[in-house]
């Protein structure tokens, strides 16, 4: 063995000790080899908590009087539709009835 090899050999020990012990300090993952894997993707947190917590809880199936509240608005408001003429016609008297009878 010559005097050049055992340096490279004792070089490359050295940086393999030292890619190591920054790996085993920092918590990174060792690819000597250069394989790919799945590290990069399992190390993120996941986002499904996350996109949930943007959107606020069903409230019209938790609570009864939001349902009220909306059924009693669409109520008058087809109250007041009717009032003024602009209501819907009744059952078989629409547009297609009118047609259908010409």
């Amino acid at each position: 063995m010559s005097m050049t090899s055992l340096k490279s050999m004792l070089a490359q020990a050295a940086v393999r000790g030292v890619t190591e012990a920054r790996a085993a300090i920092f918590g990174h993952v060792l690819n000597p080899t250069g394989q790919r894997s799945a590290h990069k993707i399992l190390r993120k947190k996941f986002i499904g908590e996350k996109v949930a917590s943007w959107y606020p809880n069903d409230i019209q199936k938790e609570d009864p009087l939001v349902v009220a509240r909306k059924e009693q608005d669409r109520l008058s408001k087809l109250e007041m539709l009717k009032r003024r003429g602009k209501g819907a016609p009744k059952k078989g008297h629409g547009k297609r009835a009118a047609k259908r009878n010409k």
